[in-house]
């Protein structure tokens, strides 16, 4: 695809050889002269003019002098320009013959499912899915149209997926919540009969489990995006657009408002609220019943403001120095007192 062609595509202007040719994208060092890259910010500026990429897609401070892309959104617009260069492997639509489908579910037009996939009594898969290698389907599963699970996810019963939702391998929706009471010296199982819903385009990593609800539902709203190896406990109700990282845990009940930034390996007590555009940054150790104010951005265990918790660290950074100080201290006054002796 020529430069001038993709710039065209994206609703960008171009500078330099629109005719060259480009045929595939790689990151800035890597880049060839057929390759595409992009420059996300004027800190990578310098690293950029070096790189031998027969195309960048750039800021509009970025400098003059060699083909690029000028866009608002550099890396949104590198993402479009993937999906235009690599398109993704074709639909395949039929199921395979070691597939076992119960004759009470429902499969609707061009829905592709591979090999040894099983789906439960009740359920129905809609239109264009992708069903891949190994899935597990339970009984009265809904899935909505375009949505993709890649190989091996296992959906418990009575679980509603929305449209365009993406489960990577190894995700397990609908497993039951960690409930159980103490009775005497033994603890007995609390039932955990509720529901998951999962919104449209949703997206959850390798490895992440959502729970479903002791009674009620566990809730992921639209557009939010979980990376690998993320916990929701039962009764969770994650908002609209709000992005986790990996290894992130949510204890039972935890209600996340729409737009929140969660970090890598953060651990949400019972019942916390996180409000909308709150961030919560890597590590962050939230507490039982914790309310994280709209807009506030956490940092620490415990979690506290980042002013606060900078603070602490520029504090804690004193401490050698405070010792000394301390210890010369001691010595200045012991001196005195054997002079008073």
């Amino acid at each position: 695809m020529r430069v001038r062609e993709l710039a065209e595509w994206l609703g960008a202007t171009f500078e330099g050889d629109g005719e060259r040719e480009i045929s595939g994208v790689k990151s800035v060092e890597n880049a060839g002269a057929h390759d595409l890259s992009f420059v996300s910010s004027m800190k990578a500026a310098a690293q950029a003019q070096a790189s031998a990429a027969g195309c960048l897609i750039v800021p509009a401070e970025f400098p003059g002098g060699r083909t690029v892309i000028r866009a608002s959104a550099p890396r949104t617009a590198f993402a479009r320009a993937v999906s235009r260069l690599i398109p993704p492997v074709p639909h395949q639509p039929g199921i395979h013959p070691t597939a076992a489908i119960s004759a009470q579910a429902e499969i609707g037009q061009g829905v592709e499912i591979g090999p040894h996939v099983s789906v439960g009594d009740g359920s129905r898969i809609e239109s264009n899915c992708r069903i891949g290698a190994g899935c597990a389907i339970g009984r009265r599963v809904q899935i909505g149209n375009n949505s993709i699970l890649h190989a091996r996810v296992t959906i418990y019963d009575d679980v509603d997926i929305g449209s365009h939702v993406v489960l990577h391998s190894g995700c397990v929706i609908g497993a039951d919540g960690f409930g159980f009471v103490l009775d005497g010296e033994r603890y007995e199982k609390f039932p955990q009969i509720g529901r998951v819903e999962i919104g449209d385009f949703v997206e959850i990593g390798a490895n992440s489990c959502v729970d479903r609800a002791a009674l009620g539902s566990t809730n992921i709203g639209e557009g939010t995006k979980l990376d690998n190896m993320v916990h929701v406990g039962h009764n969770c109700h994650i908002g609209r657009h709000v992005v986790v990282a990996a290894q992130t845990g949510f204890s039972g009940g935890v209600v996340v408002e729409d737009y929140a930034v969660i970090g890598g390996q953060v651990g949400i007590g019972d019942k916390a609220r996180i409000e909308s555009h709150a961030v919560l940054g890597s590590g962050c150790g939230i507490l039982t019943s914790k309310i994280v104010h709209a807009g506030q951005v956490m940092w620490g265990t415990p979690a506290r403001p980042l002013k606060q918790h900078l603070e602490q660290l520029a504090n804690l950074a004193r401490l050698p120095n405070l010792r000394d100080d301390v210890a010369d201290l001691k010595r200045r006054l012991n001196e005195i007192e054997k002079a008073k002796t």
